[in-house]
């Protein structure tokens, strides 16, 4: 099985652009990194709302044919990850269904943890789900839900569900975005030209050169139609658990992440790291393309010189893994390749933002070897990963997590390390902007802000 992580997905809006759905297109491109087995975008002109999406790379999905045919001035557009049995297309959003106040159009970053058993009851009173996708359970309570505006029965209907949800959410001629009361995804607010832009990064704002203004706050609904722009906080407060992953791997290096710079953050991150484990070595490696700032503060810490002693082959997509392990080897080759002038005879410290399962580590660093590196130590810009994650990235169950059973020194041995140093709890919390208590940890801890207590198995991947 491969060692990388997959984030769910990444959600765009705009409101009063006659160009909206090219820059939606534009937005999800931006916003690739976050998932890339589907694309899709809404599009509404004030009378109705079209759906276009498909499987595959944004660029896959769309061309300038179809964008031409894409008429209105409001659109939300959503990328997508699916784990293994759900990547097919009644699994892409967004999410468009007519009922009897109108279609709608929903795009959702995060994973319900109370899905079964809302679901089930909804069942038992005649709905029929097209999908196994939790955002579905959102549509079917705001059909039900009461109330004579459009975000009196969306907050009612958010009101049922539990865990984490950064929505874009339209009608025919509004656009609203909020973020679970916890906060647990990142969401954040735009302009462009009088337009206002919802997007799970700001390096989507960046592209289109819109202002970043802010970000949603954890529990707020923010709705913009032709009479601005309006924010409510209709949820009971709670802790903010922003997750912290953001900042040590999903998030691009140029965003800012609920509001602070991660470029900034990872570079934090490895500075502490070559504090708390230093190493005798000759060059400093980052593992690309996760690994490189958190290397550029290892680097300035300890004074061992910075080399690219990997190159990214950045046009590969997904390899077919064939069930042989040589091939599979060979697979892990395509994406990541050492460079040998730069390894041969050195003594090599790698920097890597985290180790998951294990097994694509473990081949890179045996690459290592074999291009002549006289030494191969690694450090990890965050604490072992020995838990699950329940709200929207796919972490392994915690049996496949490699640290949740074996020890560091184990680790080591496994994937054939001279040394092997993770980051700890306190020097990750020291690396950020936030206090301890305003993040998600659940993945280094095990507790977790919002009780699990179903078995996940219809998720938002």
């Amino acid at each position: 099985m491969p060692d990388e992580l997959k984030e769910n997905c990444g959600v765009f809006g705009i409101f009063g652009h006659k160009d909206a759905a090219r820059f939606a297109y534009l937005g999800l491109y931006a916003l690739q990194h976050r998932g890339q087995e589907s694309a899709g975008i809404a599009i509404a002109d004030g009378s109705k709302i079209e759906c276009y999406k498909g499987m595959g790379l944004v660029s896959e999905v769309f061309n300038e044919e179809k964008l031409a045919k894409m008429k209105g001035h409001l659109a939300v557009g959503h990328i997508r990850y699916s784990t293994t049995g759900s990547s097919e297309i009644k699994n892409a959003q967004p999410l468009v269904v007519d009922y009897f106040q109108g279609s709608v159009a929903i795009a959702h970053n995060g994973n319900l943890v109370n899905t079964q058993s809302v679901r089930r009851k909804l069942e038992e009173h005649g709905s029929i789900f097209q999908s196994t996708m939790d955002s579905e359970m959102i549509v079917h309570l705001l059909a039900k839900a009461h109330g004579e505006r459009f975000e009196d029965r969306l907050i009612k209907a958010l009101k049922q569900v539990k865990g984490a949800y950064s929505l874009v959410v339209m009608n025919k001629d509004q656009l609203v975005g909020v973020r679970d009361p916890h906060g647990f995804r990142p969401l954040c607010l735009g302009v462009l030209d009088g337009s206002y832009v919802f997007s799970s990064e700001t390096c989507a704002l960046d592209l289109i050169q819109a202002e970043y203004l802010r970000e949603i706050e954890p529990g707020e609904l923010v709705i913009v139609d032709r009479k601005g722009l309006r924010s409510l906080k209709p949820f009971p407060r709670t802790r903010p658990a922003q997750c912290i992953f953001e900042y040590i791997y999903f998030a691009r290096p140029d965003s800012l992440a609920f509001g602070k710079s991660v470029y900034s953050i990872r570079k934090n991150l490895g500075r502490e790291l070559a504090k708390e484990s230093p190493v005798d070595a000759d060059i400093v490696v980052p593992m690309p393309d996760s690994g490189n700032c958190a290397a550029l503060g290892f680097f300035e810490v300890s004074g061992i010189p910075f080399e690219m002693g990997f190159i990214r082959n950045h046009y590969v997509g997904r390899t077919f893994i064939q069930p042989s392990q040589p091939v599979r080897d060979l697979g892990v080759k395509i994406k990541i390749n050492p460079v040998r002038d730069v390894i041969k005879g050195k003594r090599v410290v790698v920097i890597e933002d985290s180790i998951v399962r294990g097994t694509t580590s473990r081949t890179r660093m045996k690459n290592l070897r074999e291009a002549g590196a006289k030494e191969v130590h690694m450090r990890v810009s965050c604490p072992p990963h020995r838990y699950p994650c329940f709200y929207g990235i796919d972490f392994p169950t915690r049996e496949e997590l490699i640290a949740s059973s074996h020890s560091t020194e184990e680790i080591r041995k496994y994937l054939g390390l001279d040394s092997l140093g993770y980051l700890s709890m306190e020097g990750m919390i020291k690396s950020m902007p936030f206090r301890k208590n305003e993040f998600c940890l659940s993945c280094f801890d095990g507790n977790y802000p919002v009780p699990c207590r179903e078995k996940p198995v219809l998720k938002c991947f």
